[in-house]
C-alpha cells in the first residue's frame, strides 16, 4: 500500500500555505486521472464522507479512499461527517482504506473522546472539526491529543458567502493552539467558502491549510493558482 512516510505532518510547509485538494470537487468520472493532475501540487489529499444525515450530502465511500490510496503516496485527510451511532465503525473502515488522518466534529458529542483516541490507537493523525457555529472554546480540551484543527468558515456544502465571524474564530483558535507544547504540531485548517477574495483573508487571520475545491480543480492555470496560494 502506498503511504506518505511516518511523520508527513511535521513535514508539511510552514514557510507557505498548505493546500488540502477536496475530491469533492474533482471529476468523479475520472478520479484516478484527477489525482494524477493535482499531485504535484498537492500536500494532501482531502476527502469528505457523510453518512446524509450529519449532512446532507451523501458522500465518499471507504472504496473511494482505496483506490486513491492505491495510486498515490499523498497524505490522505479524510474529513469524517457521520452521527454518533457509526462514528467508531467509520473511523475503522476509512483507517483500513488507506486514510492517513482522520478528523471528526466536535459536535459528536458523545463520542468525540473516543473517537480521537481511536484515531491515535490505530496510528493515524487525528483531526477535530467545528462547524461555523459551534464554540471555538470547544476545541481546546482536544488539542494534546489532535495536530489537526479545521475551522468552517461556511455552512457545510453550502455556497454561501464567508461567515462574518470566520476570521475572528481563526484568530481565536490560534491563540489556543499557541497554548500547546511546541513539539506538537498542529495545523489550524480553514475549510468552507475557499475562493479567490476569501483566501488572503483567511490566511490573514491565521489559517496554515486550506481545503481547497474549485478554487483548484477549476482553475484555468492550476501552476499559476498554486504559484499565488503560496506567495500569500
Amino acid at each position: 500500500m502506498n503511504r506518505p512516510a511516518a511523520g508527513w505532518i511535521d513535514r508539511l510547509p510552514t514557510d507557505h500555505l498548505i493546500t488540502e485538494f477536496s475530491m469533492w470537487s474533482s471529476d468523479l468520472l475520472r478520479i484516478a486521472d484527477e489525482v494524477a493532475r493535482v499531485e504535484p501540487y498537492a500536500n494532501v489529499i482531502h476527502i469528505d464522507a457523510s453518512d446524509g444525515v450529519f449532512a446532507d450530502t451523501l458522500l465518499m465511500f471507504p472504496e473511494i479512499v482505496a483506490r486513491i490510496r492505491s495510486i498515490t503516496d499523498k497524505p490522505i485527510h479524510v474529513h469524517l461527517m457521520v452521527g454518533e451511532p457509526a462514528l467508531i465503525n467509520q473511523i475503522n473502515q476509512f483507517a483500513a482504506a488507506g486514510a492517513d488522518a482522520i478528523s471528526i466534529h466536535a459536535e459528536n458529542t458523545l463520542l468525540t473522546d473516543s473517537g480521537i483516541a481511536r484515531i491515535n490507537e490505530l496510528g493515524l493523525v487525528a483531526g477535530v472539526v467545528l462547524k461555523v457555529d459551534t464554540p471555538v472554546a470547544k476545541l481546546i480540551r482536544h488539542l494534546p491529543r489532535v495536530q489537526l484543527v479545521t475551522l468552517f468558515g461556511a455552512g457545510i456544502g453550502e455556497r454561501e458567502g464567508i461567515s462574518q465571524s470566520a476570521t475572528q474564530r481563526l484568530e481565536e483558535a490560534q491563540k489556543y493552539i499557541a497554548g500547546v507544547p511546541s513539539d506538537h504540531r498542529i495545523v489550524l485548517v480553514a475549510d468552507g467558502a475557499i475562493r479567490e477574495d476569501t483566501v488572503p483573508v483567511l490566511r490573514k487571520a491565521g489559517a496554515q491549510a486550506i481545503v481547497a475545491g474549485k478554487l483548484v480543480f477549476d482553475a484555468p492555470d492550476l501552476g499559476k493558482r498554486m504559484a499565488w496560494l503560496k506567495s500569500l
